[in-house]
């Protein structure tokens, strides 16, 4: 008896207004390493790109977006609306620089989880520890 098995599945993207792509390439290399289906989205994609994608891939397990440009919070304020309407039911993970300028405010996570953000992550090995644990 032959017996598929399906990769764990991510959608993964940068925010909106940034079209910083380097990580994001290289997120996608180190996730498809640990055996991890990928969908990437590329730059510059909107809170809308990432519904309509995990509406298409209901099995994706995680929605990860990064951001370097400082304007995630206001590129992705409509998650909140999408996650109240049930059209995202996975985690959704943001890292990157999410403030813009020097100063880094820890405090200022708080707006994300506001607009729908389940978790924050600090660098990019934090992923796969983050994706194996029991939350997801």
């Amino acid at each position: 008896m032959n017996q598929i098995i399906s990769k764990r599945k991510v959608i993964l993207g940068v925010a909106e207004s940034d079209s910083h792509i380097v990580a994001n390439h290289l997120i996608a290399f180190m996730l498809r390493a640990e055996g991890f289906e990928v969908l990437n989205l590329g730059a510059c994609t909107s809170v809308e790109e990432f519904t309509e994608a995990y509406e298409n891939n209901e099995d994706a397990e995680a929605i990860l977006i990064g951001s370097l440009n400082g304007h995630a919070c206001r590129d992705l304020a409509p998650m909140k609306k999408m996650k109240s309407e049930g059209r995202i039911k996975c985690p959704v993970i943001l890292g990157g620089n999410l403030s813009v300028g020097y100063e880094k405010n820890l405090n200022d996570h708080r707006k994300f989880f506001d607009i729908g953000i389940d978790r924050i992550i600090e660098t990019h090995l934090d992923i796969i520890p983050l994706l194996n644990k029991a939350w997801l």
